[in-house]
């Protein structure tokens, strides 16, 4: 081939190459711009992650009372039946009903009668025996003279020693009699046993009362001071006893609600048995009940404290959620996100709950609208008070 044809054919395959790059470096460069426009808008059209509105508060420390609370039920001091120990006539009663009596006040009559006479006849019987006894006496004395002079024999004057050993007996019984005799007659006047408050009256006067009667004639009851007997698990028995070992136990009753406090008192003693039915240990706490809150019969609820437990991590019970794994909060972090966080926890009193493992204090943790979080949410809040800031009443 000529060298003018090949040059030239040379050339136009350089021209049709370079026309070629430069169209696919333009394609390039058109579709990367395309690409990058899409991108973009499908970008901005894509809405950004919603923050949920939640409540938070800040973990605090604080001291925290530990209680437990069992159902119990007053009794007063001591619960007297009032009964007659004499058969007779109830004759008077003296006392009001719901009165407030000392101990020895009388509070009832029995027809004294029959009861005089036998305490008269009894001493009518001694002062027989005793006329008896000295004549005994002096016909010993005789006897004895006689015995000496060998004018009586000796028969005679131990009959005569019987005689007035004899008398001597009747006498001690006569007394005995007598006591017996003003005894009765004593009992005739029913008197308050101990101090306390009088219930109702069940026997009128005109009735005849006997001392075997099953029913009384009303019952004394003495609730200052008063007592609750109450139930625990069995399982705190080795808490109650260490309580016990560190000094007196403070027991609270609270009315059924368990709304109001009616007195504050201390825990006298736990049982000797655990119930194993229920799995329970009966306690009974004593309080001075010097404004009558207290009523024999009474349910109410008993809240011993157990240990006060210093600087103890709390946060609010609402905030604690279960999952699988256990117990948890959500905390929220620096960046305004929410994260799950476990936890161990003690036992709860009012509305915070004590954490033991897993927070040490001044974390911001979610109260309220949990219920919308996924783990790294954004979140937005207001307030966030300090846990058991407010009080833990």
């Amino acid at each position: 081939m000529p060298e003018g044809k090949t040059g030239a054919s040379r050339g136009r395959r350089i021209v049709l190459m370079t026309i070629c790059l430069a169209a696919l470096a333009s394609g390039g460069a058109a579709y990367w711009h395309w690409g990058t426009e899409s991108q973009g808008a499908q970008a901005a059209r894509l809405p950004a992650r919603a923050k949920v509105s939640v409540s938070v508060a800040i973990v605090g420390r604080q001291d925290v009372p530990i209680y437990l609370t069992g159902l119990g039920t007053v009794q007063a001091s001591y619960t007297v039946g009032i009964h007659s120990q004499v058969d007779g006539k109830l004759q008077e009663v003296l006392f009001k009903e719901g009165q407030q009596v000392k101990k020895g006040d009388v509070l009832a009559l029995i027809d004294p009668r029959l009861y005089q006479a036998a305490l008269d006849q009894a001493k009518a019987k001694k002062a027989q025996d005793e006329a008896q006894y000295i004549s005994a006496s002096k016909d010993l004395e005789r006897s004895k003279t006689l015995v000496k002079s060998n004018i009586t024999s000796q028969q005679i004057v131990d009959q005569q020693q019987g005689k007035v050993d004899q008398m001597k007996a009747s006498i001690e019984a006569d007394e005995a009699m007598i006591q017996t005799a003003q005894t009765n007659l004593e009992y005739t006047t029913i008197t308050a046993p101990n101090d306390g408050r009088i219930g109702v009256r069940l026997v009128d006067p005109g009735n005849i009362v006997h001392a075997n009667d099953q029913g009384a004639l009303a019952t004394l009851v003495l609730t200052r001071p008063s007592a609750v007997m109450f139930t625990l698990p069995a399982r705190t028995l080795d808490d109650v006893r260490d309580a016990m070992a560190r000094g007196p136990v403070e027991v609270t009753a609270f009315d059924q609600d368990n709304r109001r406090a009616l007195a504050t008192g201390s825990l006298l003693l736990v049982d000797n048995i655990i119930d194993q039915t229920t799995a329970t240990i009966r306690l009974k706490a004593m309080f001075p009940n010097e404004d009558d809150k207290l009523w024999p019969g009474e349910f109410v609820n008993a809240r011993l404290l157990l240990e006060i437990r210093k600087d103890a991590v709390v946060v609010p019970s609402a905030a604690i959620q279960r999952g699988q794994e256990g117990l948890f909060v959500w905390i929220i972090n620096g960046d305004g996100l929410a994260e799950p966080h476990p936890i161990e926890v003690a036992p709860a009193y009012a509305k915070v709950t004590i954490v033991t493992s897993g927070l040490a204090g001044g974390e911001r943790i979610v109260t309220d609208g949990y219920y919308k979080l996924q783990r790294n949410a954004p979140v937005t809040y207001t307030a966030a008070p300090v846990a058991g800031s407010a009080g833990s009443s």
